[in-house]
Order: structure tokens, then sequence, then C-alpha cells
């Protein structure tokens, strides 16, 4: 039997993976303490007396605030490293998802009235307007406000995290496998919180899956360390985590915010990421509200068909990008390929204005779940529009611009459906609205970026 010669490389080691199991645990927490208010909502409105509009302000104050959480998370990862930073992030958002809870220590009958001043074109100057509302709702849009801001953080530490710990060729396999934590998340979410509910009620089912956060952050400031300096970790899989990486690192490219407006792809995708990016925050606010209340279901019965519909989404965003390889396999171009997985998309979604008049919750599901499906497809698509036609050094920039304009405004978005939802108690128009949007966000791209490279420069 032959042996191995003294100067072959040692096999690497599996440690880097066991990251990126840290790494899909905490996304699906995120998703877990994101959704779980979604699929309380009627238990929630019907005990503290909540009406339409301020379920839809709460659900406007988490997307506002991720929107900006989204926009300085990654800054600040920069600033401080994953090792300090991330677990930061998840301990504070877990505070918020827990203090979530502690709002049944308010009084549900006590109601608080905030004057702001506005202008009043019909008075001709400055007028005192009231915001009146039950203290409970004051205490949630406070929850939300510090969940959205401290989640934003997590994707871009999860990016840098793969960045420092993966080989160049296994990045985009470990940012797959993370990324399934939310779509995980989304599927057991509804699940485990109706059986919480039921046993425990919703103050301590808020506690309970707020805690999942605390034991993440346990387990990565036990766990984590950067590959120079973990002891775990072997001499072939460092040198297998440095292959491909420069010898030394590259200088770090500042990109200020307004040179990014000068290009004519960041306002193609900074205007598909406001006209179709809020259909995503409407699903997971509002999708098991809507199916109940179409199909007069239980909360049981809710979340089962809610978790199918995310299950269906999440095969869309692996179809989607499977797609548009596909077509560039077969030598199409970049633009064609591009927009012909977009434009496949946006044709999957227009049926969703039917969602309203299924007549049965299986019908429901399907025809929201290819919308939810083809939603992950145009994302997965969109994001590549950007590495496609901006510079390296400035695509994270890009996509945060991206992720910001899509959340902020999904926070109009969600406090018009509460209004919507309170004057007519019909889900027709919303779905009406959002039918239509990926079909203008396509052709918006395709006037500004008609060839998707780099040649196009910035917008005159």
């Amino acid at each position: 039997m032959s042996q191995p010669s003294a100067n072959a490389p040692a096999a690497p080691g599996h440690l880097r993976w066991s990251i990126c199991g840290l790494l899909f645990f905490s996304v699906a927490v995120n998703y877990i303490h994101r959704l779980t208010i979604g699929i309380l909502k009627d238990p929630l409105s019907q005990s503290l007396g909540w009406s339409e509009t301020d379920y839809g302000n709460i659900a406007a104050a988490f997307s506002f605030a991720y929107a900006f959480g989204y926009l300085i998370g990654g800054r600040l990862l920069d600033r401080w490293g994953v090792r300090r930073g991330l677990p930061v992030f998840v301990f504070c958002w877990s505070l918020a998802a827990t203090a979530h809870g502690l709002c049944g220590l308010l009084d549900p009958t006590a109601q608080v009235g905030i004057s702001y001043p506005w202008f009043s074109f019909t008075q001709g100057g400055l007028v005192w307007g009231t915001f009146a509302a039950p203290l409970t709702v004051l205490g949630f849009i406070a929850a939300r406000i510090t969940l959205g801001l401290t989640q934003g953080g997590n994707f871009p530490g999860a990016i840098k995290t793969v960045a420092e710990w993966f080989p160049v060729r296994e990045r985009a396999l470990a940012t797959g496998w993370f990324n399934t934590g939310s779509n995980v998340g989304a599927v057991i979410c509804p699940l485990v919180v109706q059986g919480m509910y039921g046993r425990w009620g919703w103050e301590t089912t808020f506690c309970v899956t707020g805690l999942t956060g605390f034991v993440w952050v346990a387990l990565w400031l036990w766990h984590y360390r950067s590959p120079d300096q973990h002891p775990g970790i072997s001499a072939g899989e460092l040198a297998h985590i440095r292959d491909g990486q420069p010898a030394q690192e590259e200088p770090r490219v500042s990109v200020p915010w307004l040179s990014l407006l000068r290009h004519r792809a960041v306002w193609a995708y900074v205007l598909a990421s406001i006209f179709a990016g809020p259909a995503w925050g409407f699903y997971q606010f509002f999708l098991p509200d809507f199916l109940r209340k179409s199909f007069q279901l239980d909360l049981a019965a809710t979340a089962v068909w809610t978790s199918v519909f995310f299950f269906l989404a999440a095969v869309g965003g692996v179809m989607g990008g499977w797609f548009a390889g596909k077509l560039l396999a077969r030598g199409w171009s970049v633009a064609r390929a591009r927009k012909t997985a977009l434009l496949a998309c946006a044709l999957c979604v227009v049926p969703v204005c039917l969602a309203p008049f299924a007549g049965n919750a299986l019908l429901a599901v399907i025809i929201v779940g290819l919308a939810g499906s083809a939603h992950q497809g145009w994302s997965a698509n969109l994001f590549s529009v950007v590495s496609d036609t901006m510079p390296k050094h400035a695509v994270s920039s890009v996509v945060g611009l991206g992720g910001f304009t899509a959340y902020f405004t999904g926070g109009f978005v969600n406090g018009l459906t509460g209004l919507i939802l309170q004057k007519t108690g019909s889900y027709v128009p919303v779905f009406l609205y959002f039918s239509g949007m990926y079909l203008l966000s396509l052709l918006l791209v395709h006037l500004l970026v008609p060839r998707l490279d780099r040649s196009g420069g910035p917008a005159s």
C-alpha cells in the first residue's frame, strides 16, 4: 500500500462549516422573531383592542426601522468586526423580541394621545394634529422599531463572516446554505408559534421565542474566532481558506452614497425596489390575516397554510437563479437571459390579484404562493443585475441602498394597507396593486439599463 508523500497538502477540515451552521441558526432566529407578530395578529387585536390601522402602524414601524438598520448595519460591522459586532446585534434584537411579550404588562384600556405640528394648505399654515392610539400599540411600536434597527445587521454580518472563513470558490455555496435559514425559519415559525400560543398565550410565546437569540449569542461567543486565532482549526483548513485570496488585504474603497446616483443601473435597482420590493413585507405581516379572514380558518390551519406559502416561496428563489443560469449556459446574452427570467417572474405575479376571489384556501395559497415564489426568483435576478452592471467595490453599497428604499417604501405600504382594511375590510386593492408592479419595474429596468453591462456608465 502506498503511503502519502510527506509534502502532500493536508486535507482541509470542516470547522468552517460549523461557523456556517451558526450563521444559519442566526438567520432562522431572525425570521422567527420577525414573523411571530403576523401569526398572532388576530388574537393580539382581539385581546388588546387594536384596529386594522393600529396593526398597520406597528407593521410600518418595523419596515421603516429595518430600512435604516439595513443601511447602517454593514458599516457598523465593518468597524466592529463580526466577533464582537454580530452578537451585539443579535442580543439587542432578542431583547426587542422578548419585549413584545412584556407589553402584556401594559394596561390594554389606556389610550395615549401625541400632538404633532404639520402644515395645512387648507388652513394656510402650521397647525397641530393628534395621534391617538392604545398604550399597547405604542409599546409594540417601540419594540418593533428596536427589532428592525438591530435585525438589519444580520445579513451584512453573515456575508462578512463567510468572506473571512471560506475560500472564494466556496463562498456562494456557504451563502446559499446560511440563507436557507430564512426559509426554514419562515416555514417552522407559524407551526411553532401557534402551538406555543395555544399552550401559553401570546406574552409567553414572544418571550420564549426571544430567548432563542440569547442561546445563539452564547454559542457564538464560545465558538467563534477568526480563522487565524481559532484553536480548533487545522493547518490544512487554514491553507484551504486562504486559497485564492490576495496575499495582502485589498485597500478598502469608500463609496459616497450620492456618487451612486450618477449610475443608471442604480436608479433601475432602486426604482424596482420601491415598486416591487414592499410585496415581501406585505406577505410577512398580512398574509396570515388574509387567509384567516377570507376562509374563516382557525389559528392552527392559518399556520399550516402560511408555512406552505413560505415553502413555495423558497422554491422560487432557487428556480429563478437556475432558470437564468440555464439560459446563459445556452449562449444567451446576459441582458437577454436576465430580463427573460425577470419577465417570467413578473408574469407569474400578475394572477395574484385573483387571490381574494379564490374559492378555498388551497387555491388562494397556490395563487399567492406562485407570486411569492416569483418574488424570490425576481429578487435573485435583480441582485444579479447589480453585480452585472456595477463595479465590485460598489455592489454592497448599491444593495444596501436598494434594501433601504424597499423597506422604507414598505413602511408606507404597510400603513396604507392597515388604513385600507380599516375603511373597506378588503385586500382586493392591495393584491391588485402588487400584481402590476413587477411588470412596471421591469419596464423601468429595461429603459434605464438596456445592455446590462458596465459600459452604460453614469446617467446623463
